[in-house]
Formats: C-alpha cells, structure tokens, sequence
C-alpha cells in the first residue's frame, strides 16, 4: 500500500511489555561473539546497552514486517538505515520493561521513503531504562509527496584516528544473531537475499552496530550510555571490522570499513 504520511507522523505505536532473563543477555552476547566470562557466565554479569535493541522483541520466531499506522511496505525493499541508543541506566541482568513509541518523521527521497520512529522504556514502576531512535529506508516507496528530510553526512574527522579496533565477525554470526528475535530471512535464504538484491545473506546492521559498541566499551568508554550510527554499507558473515575512532568533547566519533568499504559511521559518548 503506498505510505500515508498524513496519517503515520506521530502515530502512536502498541505499547508492549516484555521481560528478560540472564539467559537471554548471555545468548545475545554470544550472538556478538563474545568469549570473556563478564559476558558469558551469569556470575557477574555485566550487560551490554545494545541489549536494549533486542530485548522487546528478542523471542519472536516470525520475520519482522514494516507495517505501521498509514505504513505498508515490502520486507524486501527495507533496510536499517541508522539508529540511536541512549541509556539512561545500567540495563539489570533480569528484569521487566514497557516500551512505548510513535512515527516520529516520514521522509520522501523521491525513489526511496525513510520512516523514523522512537521508542521510550521504562521498568514498570515507571523509571527510565532507555530511549531508541530507528531509522528504516524503503527502496522504491518514495514520491507520496512527503518533506525530504535532512540527510547530508556527518563530514568524516580529519587527522589519523586516536585508536583503531579490529573486530573479526563468525562466518556463522547471521546465524547466531537472529537467534535474538530477528528472523529476517535477508540474514539467512539466499534466495531471499538475492531478490533483495545481495550476492548472499548479510549479517544484521545491528550485529555489527552490537559488535562495534561492544569494542568501544572494552577498551575505551566502559561508560558508554549513548550509540548512534549511520549504516553506510554491507557486512558479509566473516567480514573482519576495522574501528577508527577520534576524540570529541564528550567522547569518540567512529567510521568501520571492511577492507575499504565504510560500513557503519556514527559517536559514542561516556
């Protein structure tokens, strides 16, 4: 169906509510790859922010579907196009949230639509736990007569990076990954992947986003309570991610390449 702008900006999303357990923080750390104890063995376990993005919907079994107030669109023709973390506090091992969301913005492209929602959680007394921003670009669903939207780039930082990260992904991490309620068969069935219009399944944007984060927080901002990135291209299971990071007043800005390819751009802040 073609996107109703009039009727999705600001469209209230079904609030949910959803639980987790310290089994589910330890599977999706070793979607990530993890190895180190802290990670993978419930005495101490500490939990990655980036769980906030695979808690709500970590036990779904079916693939995802783009279908929003005035919003219909095909699984195929859709991709991550950026997301934002914030997280207001350490996220516990086990524990009970809601979340409740809107449409935050539509944006015509012209070939392609952008759809923007947010999403704020909170424990069940009402206490923030995290704030998330998604980004979904839609081939193909542009010129409903929408406003465009800002999208010009970030300028990449000059000057060599302070710190660069190398992080090898599992030929087998798509795999892994959508055992984190992600079924998407983009990240599985060839056949899928090809009409889609990949040589072969790619691995999850917010696999790498969890991988790339998870590098940050190791070696320089154990801290970390914001993420943002851009998706800038695709990440093939055992593709190695190279991390180049350079300070900013309130933490790091960050481009991954494979090889030569930009991948993934964005900051990260303590």
């Amino acid at each position: 169906m073609p996107i109703d702008p009039n009727t999705a900006v600001g469209a209230a999303l079904p609030s949910t509510e959803f639980a987790w357990t310290a089994s589910d923080v330890l599977l999706y750390h070793l979607a990530l790859g993890a190895t180190e104890l802290r990670y993978t063995y419930e005495r101490d376990l500490r939990v990655l922010p980036t769980f906030a993005l695979v808690a709500p919907t970590l036990h779904a079994t079916e693939p995802p579907r783009v279908r929003f107030p005035g919003i219909e669109v095909d699984l195929a023709a859709a991709l991550h196009g950026a997301q934002e973390l914030l997280v207001h506090r350490p996220i516990p091992v086990t524990g009970q949230a809601r979340s409740t969301g809107r449409i935050a913005e539509v944006q015509d492209k012209g070939s392609a639509a952008v759809i923007i929602t947010e999403h704020e959680t909170t424990d069940l007394a009402g206490d923030p736990l995290f704030t998330t921003r998604s980004s979904i670009f839609v081939r193909g669903e542009g010129g409903f007569g929408g406003p465009r939207g800002t999208s010009a780039p970030t300028a990449p930082p000059t000057g060599n990076p302070e710190h660069v990260l190398v992080t090898p992904t599992l030929p087998q991490q798509a795999l892994l990954y959508r055992l984190c309620g992600d079924r998407n068969p983009l990240h599985v069935d060839p056949e899928f992947a090809a009409t889609a219009g990949f040589s072969a399944p790619i691995l999850h944007g917010l696999c790498t986003y969890g991988m790339v984060c998870k590098s940050i927080v190791d070696s320089i901002l154990p801290g970390l309570r914001r993420f943002q990135a851009r998706f800038a291209g695709v990440v093939l299971p055992g593709d190695t991610l190279r991390t180049a990071l350079w300070p900013t007043e309130s933490g790091m800005r960050f481009s991954t390449s494979v090889d030569d390819r930009v991948v993934l751009t964005g900051a990260a802040e303590g």
